[in-house]
């Protein structure tokens, strides 16, 4: 049976029948879903199920054998360039250059979209609790503060759709009450979220729904 999670009104982003195969493997079976301002859907499953390859699909960095992306009613092939400015992806690699200082790193990947301040970088880095890491070099931060710094990619983005794949990886307890708190914010904000994730995010929250792949 197709994958489906599909509520009522206008979609921001929408997958219409995606089909991927691994080889000989068919990994996504016409998996559709809908997703609409100010609400997450997060993508569950067995490992092996195709969460990181759909969530690669929707960003455009993996061509599904059939089906097609929109985003606001446009195919993302035919809308490219306006998709890609709305929307910020965050794998389950912190693609963090290590002999770069946290901020080095966050001038240089968040000005592939825009210009940012040191001001402003500092801020998201305080507001993700690892501001006194600006200036240390990524080799030398734990596992957490990585990701911490990663994030803050996202937050420094101002896209309205977050993809992230397993944002709370090597977060603590209180690491993930704050990715918690930053999506609940997002999505307050008009802003939408996709993700996978093995910690079930904003359990209970009234805009977040999940969306299961079988193995």
């Amino acid at each position: 049976m197709p994958a489906s999670a599909a509520p009522a009104g206008e979609a921001l982003l929408e997958a219409r029948a995606i089909e991927l195969w691994r080889g000989e493997h068919h990994l996504l079976r016409r998996v559709s879903f809908r997703l609409n301002a100010g609400e997450l859907l997060q993508v569950t499953g067995e490992n092996g199920a195709g969460k990181t390859s759909l969530l690669r699909v929707v960003c455009g960095l993996l061509p599904a054998e059939t089906g097609d992306i929109l985003w606001r009613g446009v195919s993302i092939l035919e809308g490219r360039d306006a998709y890609h400015r709305d929307v910020v992806y965050l794998a389950h690699l912190n693609a963090l250059k290590l002999d770069l200082t946290a901020d080095e790193n966050l001038k240089a990947g968040a000005g592939l979209r825009r210009d940012t301040t040191r001001s402003e970088r500092e801020a998201v880095l305080t507001a993700l609790g690892v501001a006194r890491c600006v200036d240390l070099p990524a080799r030398v931060l734990s596992a957490g503060q990585r990701r911490r710094v990663a994030f803050a990619r996202v937050l420094l983005s101002k896209a309205p759709l977050w993809i992230l794949d397993e944002p709370t990886t090597n977060l603590d307890v209180h690491g993930v009450e704050l990715i918690e708190r930053l999506i609940r914010d997002h999505l307050e904000e008009g802003g939408s979220v996709l993700t996978a994730a093995h910690h079930g995010l904003l359990a209970g929250h009234p805009r977040a729904r999940q969306l299961v792949l079988a193995g």
